[in-house]
């Protein structure tokens, strides 16, 4: 039988009856509006856990003030719904005050990692990111935490939170969940029109192109980045933000030649009409 909570500290008891029982603990924490990308995760935490937390959050924290805070979905009850059928456990549900006091003063913020890219766009954004993953992190107390590839400078900075801060969980990335015509899942995904659907899957044929062109001999990652950025700029509708190569680990740019077996992530942000998408995909050099 799942349970649902909404009080922290009950919502600990359960965990922690579940290791004294010597359970290992898993969490999956999500926003809500879920689909197969989050079905996926709890699957994951399921096959590798005895006890499994999900939990589901609109984080006001991690939302700008341009954003879509107050239209993003909130599906509760299809999202407990998915919840069973993944096997989980227990589902950790607070309201805002429960997880934010009214004087409350304290932020946790990575510092380099959380200024680039998605960071530069959405300032503060990694700050409400890094605050409330580490208060879930803390009211369920899993050895384990899934998180998607789909946010790949989110779970790269949860694990840079995780290392310095001595936090005792495991950060697990899990594989992006694909549509059948590549575009990445997402709760946004249900913003788009049939239209911005169709173009939205020009973000997947970028990555293509760059997983392409890394696999030649002697590719130039400079290079790699103008055509990724050059078959995005000229498909109308897309509204391009970044398109770049940068290291997996630092997410630093590449240096101006690379050899082969050089790792590295193709990262895109773009709005497609007024939604705004990201994508990402893990690269070699040939």
């Amino acid at each position: 039988m799942m349970l649902v909570e909404s009080c922290p500290q009950k919502t600990w008891q359960h965990v922690n009856s579940a290791r004294q029982r010597g359970l290992l603990t898993g969490c999956v924490p999500t926003m809500g509006a879920l689909h197969q990308g989050h079905f996926s995760l709890m699957q994951r935490a399921r096959l590798d856990c005895g006890f499994v937390t999900a939990t589901i959050f609109v984080n006001p924290t991690q939302f700008g003030p341009q954003e879509d805070f107050s239209k993003y979905p909130r599906t509760l009850e299809a999202d407990l719904e998915l919840c069973r059928q993944a096997g989980v456990d227990l589902v950790f549900t607070p309201q805002t005050d429960r997880m934010y006091a009214s004087d409350a003063e304290t932020t946790v913020r990575v510092g380099r990692l959380s200024t680039v890219l998605e960071g530069a766009h959405r300032p503060g954004h990694f700050d409400g990111v890094t605050t409330v993953v580490t208060k879930l992190l803390l009211i369920t107390q899993p050895e384990r935490a899934y998180f998607g590839q789909k946010d790949f400078q989110q779970q790269l900075i949860v694990k840079r939170m995780v290392r310095d801060l001595n936090i005792p969980t495991e950060i697990v990335t899990c594989p992006i969940i694909r549509e059948s015509d590549g575009l990445a899942m997402s709760s946004r995904n249900r913003y788009l029109s049939s239209v911005e659907r169709q173009t939205a899957t020009s973000l997947w044929g970028a990555l293509q192109l760059a997983q392409h062109l890394c696999g030649q001999s002697q590719a130039v990652p400079a290079a790699v980045e103008q055509q990724m950025q050059q078959k995005l700029l000229q498909t109308a509708g897309v509204e391009l933000q970044y398109a770049v190569l940068a290291d997996p680990e630092t997410l630093l740019p590449l240096p101006e030649r690379v050899s082969a077996g050089t790792k590295a992530v193709a990262l895109i942000a773009a709005r497609v009409g007024s939604t705004r998408l990201i994508d990402n995909q893990l690269l070699t050099f040939g």
